[in-house]
């Protein structure tokens, strides 16, 4: 057999052995096919599971990874020294609470007198020439302290003080008269008829003492002045003129039994030196330190009345009703508001529901806030040039310096004075459960809003949402970013918002610079 018949017939062998093991694996196939199917499934799904288990490994240290870097990008640590820098002693570090919260509005305002409470003028109730100016411009004294001394030239009250000593003294020899003809009578010496007249002359003449009498009062005399020309038999010539009481209105304080160095208008006798009656030159000073006695001493600042205006001299003639000087008194003022029109409701509602307004006065050092004032009243009208409604609040007073010049004379210095620029927060609505913090601790990124929640050194950086926000304060939603007694940081949150920043840039790529 050649070699080419021999590769022929090993061909033919190989083809009829394959498909001898076709036609046997087709034979049985039902025993071998789904063992091969489970082996290739199992052998797949372990595969599968395996490559699963390693992306899910490398995908969870990335999540972790990454979580951990966000929130150490928000936690801030802070040195005990850092905390005294940013000012978050213990009154800056406090559990917030649920409370009150009223919405305010702000509006400009002015500090005003009171009308007819600041501002009393001192007159002279009567024409004369002046002899002692004991006030000077921008003394404070008080009520009751001698201001001016007047020699009266007022020619109805020296006729009227005439006229009534005159008729004293008619009276006295009538009574005279009349005992001597009772004495008479008796005897049957003189008539009945005769003692008749003489007794209706002395009833006319006690008529007209008493008209006379209360036409010295209406002179400006007082009861005991009167009593004292009865008396001593002499006119009353030299006026003094006292520091007023702002809020006793009645005409003549000696009707409540004072001494006479309290009086508003205060009459003295002239001293008759051919007498043997010498004027004492210090008797106003004696008349002034009695009147801080009175008073309990110059420390009252309610009794301080600043002398304005003062309009006379030594030796200057005035006549009746003529201005002397003016005396005020700060310890009370006026804060005026002006509120837009369209306020008036808002307005309206603080005033009936007795809510308190807050005042902000700038000051050197920022701005300083007065809380629980009263609202006063609302003006009735609408200024017509600036559409403003105007209110007014009530401003206590209270003295901040005081010193003496050489002659013992008083100056004080108040702290609000007329003219002085402010702010009122008015609360227009009431929210009553709301957390509040203090403007400064709160702090805004884009559009989120941040606090910082003390976690023992640290503190974390919570967002938050701000409902409401004035000049003062921030109202956070109760939402479960905050809770009621988290200790958070009530100031300084700029601040710490910037550190936060400069943190995360200074570590936020190790790789920065690099190129690979």
């Amino acid at each position: 057999m050649s070699a080419t018949q021999s590769g022929k017939l090993n061909k033919v062998i190989r083809w009829g052995v394959a498909l001898a093991l076709v036609a046997a694996a087709a034979a049985t196939h039902k025993q071998w096919l789904p063992k091969l199917k489970a082996l290739a499934k199992s052998s797949g799904s372990a595969e599968a599971e395996a490559e699963h288990a390693d992306h899910d490994d490398h995908s969870g240290h990335e999540d972790h990874a990454g979580h951990d870097e966000a929130a150490e990008a928000s936690v801030l640590e802070l040195s005990e020294a850092a905390r005294r820098n940013l000012g978050l002693t213990a009154e800056f570090l406090k559990p917030v609470e649920l409370t009150k919260y009223r919405r305010t509005v702000t509006i400009p305002a002015v500090v005003v007198d009171k009308p007819g409470r600041t501002q009393v003028e001192v007159s002279t109730p009567l024409t004369g020439v002046i002899t002692h100016v004991h006030a000077v411009t921008g003394e404070a004294v008080t009520p009751g302290t001698l201001l001016f001394e007047l020699r009266i030239t007022h020619e109805q009250l020296i006729t009227a003080q005439t006229e009534f000593l005159k008729s004293l003294g008619e009276l006295e020899v009538e009574k005279l008269e009349i005992k001597r003809l009772e004495d008479a009578a008796e005897s049957g010496a003189i008539s009945g008829r005769t003692l008749l007249e003489r007794k209706y002359s002395r009833d006319k003449l006690e008529a007209l003492i008493r008209a006379q009498r209360e036409a010295l009062r209406l002179q400006g005399l007082s009861d005991r002045q009167v009593e004292e020309i009865a008396t001593d038999k002499k006119l009353l010539r030299s006026l003094q003129i006292v520091a007023p009481t702002i809020d006793d209105h009645s005409h003549d304080e000696e009707l409540r039994l004072s001494h006479a160095s309290t009086q508003t208008v205060s009459l003295t006798r002239v001293p008759d030196e051919k007498n043997g009656e010498k004027h004492d030159d210090k008797h106003a000073e004696k008349d002034h330190e009695h009147a801080d006695d009175e008073n309990g001493g110059h420390d009252d600042s309610t009794m301080s009345l600043i002398v304005e205006r003062l309009s006379v001299k030594k030796g200057q003639t005035v006549n009746a009703g003529e201005l002397l000087c003016e005396v005020a008194d700060f310890s009370s003022l006026y804060i005026e508001g002006k509120a837009f029109d369209q306020d008036a409701p808002a307005i309206n509602a603080t005033a009936s529901n007795n809510w308190p307004v807050t005042a902000i006065f700038p000051v050197a050092q920022g701005q300083e806030t007065l809380n629980d004032l009263n609202l006063a009243f609302v003006g009735t009208e609408v200024d017509s040039n600036s559409r403003s409604l105007p209110f007014y609040v009530n401003l206590p007073n209270t003295i901040t310096g005081t010193s003496k010049n050489n002659e013992g004379q008083r100056f004080v210095s108040w702290k609000y004075r007329p003219g002085q620029r402010l702010q009122l927060q008015v609360p227009v609505e009431e929210w009553p459960s709301e957390l509040v913090v203090p403007v400064d601790a709160v702090v805004r990124e884009a559009a989120d809003w941040f606090v910082f929640r003390q976690n023992g050194k640290h503190f974390e950086r919570v967002a938050v949402h701000v409902k409401f926000r004035d000049q003062s304060n921030a109202v956070i939603a109760n939402d479960g970013a905050v809770f009621p007694g988290d200790v958070l940081a009530l100031r300084s949150a700029h601040q710490m918002q910037m550190a936060l920043k400069n943190k995360s840039g200074a570590g936020a790529d190790p790789h920065a610079g690099h190129t690979h």
